[in-house]
């Protein structure tokens, strides 16, 4: 394959270089020199990271899912929740316990992209594709968080570097790779169907493509990948439906949405803008070079354009309340193995647009860790307290945990959560050691964990069913919903628990997190409607405080 690199880097235009063999060993060993030393630093930097940063939200609800092991949740495949709890079966509970599998799943994506690089071009391509992967910010930092991502994107990775390698030598043992890659990612996610429609589109668009219809590997592929739909068809059958018909129905308006044509510039600001610029050009070309030259070119073209075009057109009617920057990222990796080539020229104009390329994105990806490092900090959040991007979700858990197991010590309580989000980081915080329950909070519809909720009996049905009468210590995060959102939910809360009384309020980073605790009792109606009151005790304590921190 390094022999037809060179071949189609030549109908680029391009003149091979003369060099003798030491030259260009010594070549060689720079290259790999530097993306050894990249790689080693940015893997200490994600571990320091994975092992002081608190529990993304959604983080901490899939920790919830690893105590509770099934073919599948409301939200999710499985996955990613047998990997936390292999994480600490292993390790123990904890950060680390929890994301050292996504470390070493997120850490293995620049291997990927360099031998997939290798093996399409070769040896100093993959090396330098590899260090454009360490310095892309979204491929740098997959791993830091115990998050479906760094599965589902190195599994998409290792299924486009066994298709190249079925496609052109038509082995077995590759098209048995690609199977298990594909399988990998049904289990991940529901956006699994993506690389699957970027591959039927390969299949039917280019000659190359076609041809594969007609080889035996190619339906064991997909007999092996179909073995990873069984748990989303058990899960969704114990759930009626729920994980698809959030995935598909709930989340998603399905209208068109004006604000969503900014999706390129988040791309850009997500990639570091000329970083983006020379990936949508590679694009360009692999789909220019794809009608001459077919492969590689063919592969590179429709799976990159498939991720990037198809995900624009999804998120002009799609989902707009969640972070979708990542969406793309599998469109970008094949790109990098390419950039190195494309740009390969005698002139000089192009290696200085790749370096400074580089050397931006190695900044936003800089900026980025400190960013996460900061958050990772008491100091370094009180220090973002008083920006628009303020880091919310990974701030607070700590102080919460601790209050409410204070609180829990001296009187036994129900312990009650006003909503998914913050009962499982107190969950996490407290290792499991009491059952949380949650109020219906729009919380929980909003991210499809209702269900699960339900099916854990730790929604507020099973709360009234179990505990009506008993006393209660109440967990609110008045800062959770939107602040247009807050006054409706906050006015419900007193039908929620009787006889609320306030027990410790933590106003924390200048008030952008609130969390309030309140002693009660469990309402014994078994009604959960609850109207809006303007008196509600709960809501009056949490404007004053809103008022004061203004």
């Amino acid at each position: 394959m390094a022999d037809m690199g060179l071949r189609q880097w030549k109908g680029l235009g391009g003149r091979e270089p003369v060099h003798d063999e030491g030259s260009v060993a010594v070549g060689f060993a720079r290259w790999r020199a530097a993306f050894v030393t990249g790689f080693v630093l940015l893997v200490l930097a994600k571990a320091i990271l994975a092992a002081t940063l608190s529990p993304f939200g959604d983080e901490a609800f899939y920790w919830q899912e690893s105590r509770h092991l099934a073919w599948g949740y409301s939200d999710l495949p499985p996955l990613t929740a047998w990997l936390i709890h292999l994480g600490e079966w292993v390790a123990g509970h904890g950060l680390l316990g929890m994301r050292w599998p996504f470390l070493l799943i997120g850490s293995s994506l620049p291997w990927l992209v360099r031998a997939l690089a290798r093996e399409i071009f070769d040896e100093r391509a993959g090396w330098q594709a590899g260090l454009l992967c360490l310095a892309l910010p979204l491929a740098g930092t997959l791993g830091v968080l115990a998050l479906p991502d760094a599965p589902l994107t190195v599994a998409i990775m290792l299924a486009l570097y066994a298709l190249v390698r079925a496609m052109n030598g038509n082995r077995w043992r590759d098209w048995l790779m690609l199977g298990v890659a594909l399988d990998l990612c049904w289990l991940t996610h529901y956006r699994a169907a993506m690389p699957m429609l970027a591959g039927l589109l390969l299949f039917v668009l280019t000659p190359r493509g076609r041809r594969q219809w007609r080889r035996g590997g190619f339906w064991l592929a997909m007999a092996v990948a179909a073995l990873g739909l069984i748990p989303l068809i058990v899960s969704n059958w114990q759930q009626r439906g729920a994980g698809v018909a959030f995935q598909l129905v709930e989340r998603n308006p399905w209208q068109f949405h004006v604000d969503a044509l900014v999706q390129p510039l988040e791309q850009a600001l997500a990639c570091t803008p000329l970083m983006y610029a020379l990936l949508l050009w590679a694009a360009w070309r692999c789909w220019q070079l794809r009608r001459h030259e077919g492969a590689p070119w063919d592969v590179l073209a429709v799976v990159s354009l498939s991720f990037i075009v198809l995900y624009f057109a999804l998120g002009l009617f799609a989902d707009d309340l969640r972070f979708r920057a990542h969406w793309p990222l599998p469109g970008y990796l094949p790109l990098l193995a390419a950039l190195p080539v494309l740009l390969r020229s005698p002139g000089a104009w192009s290696k200085r647009v790749l370096r400074l390329a580089f050397g931006l994105a190695a900044l936003g990806q800089l900026a980025g860790l400190l960013y996460l490092g900061m958050a990772a900090s008491p100091a370094g959040a009180q220090a973002l307290a008083g920006v628009k991007a303020f880091p919310a979700r990974f701030v607070g858990w700590r102080e919460s945990g601790a209050a409410a197991g204070a609180l829990l010590d001296p009187v036994p309580r129900v312990l009650v959560a006003d909503n998914f989000m913050l009962a499982a980081e107190i969950d996490f915080q407290l290792d499991g050691r009491v059952p949380v329950y949650v109020l219906s909070s729009p919380l929980n519809v909003k991210h499809g964990r209702a269900p699960q909720l339900a099916i854990w009996q730790r929604d507020e049905a099973a709360l009234r069913r179990a505990h009506a009468g008993q006393a209660m210590l109440l967990a609110v995060d008045e800062t959770a919903l939107r602040v247009r959102e807050r006054p409706e939910w906050l006015r419900t809360l007193c039908g929620r628990i009787e006889q609320p009384q306030p027990l410790q309020r933590l106003d924390l980073f200048e008030g952008r997190r609130r969390v309030a605790f309140y002693a009660g009792r469990v309402p014994a109606s078994s009604s959960l409607a609850a109207s809006a009151d303007d008196r509600c005790l709960v809501w009056q304590r949490a404007h004053q405080a809103a008022d004061a921190g203004d």
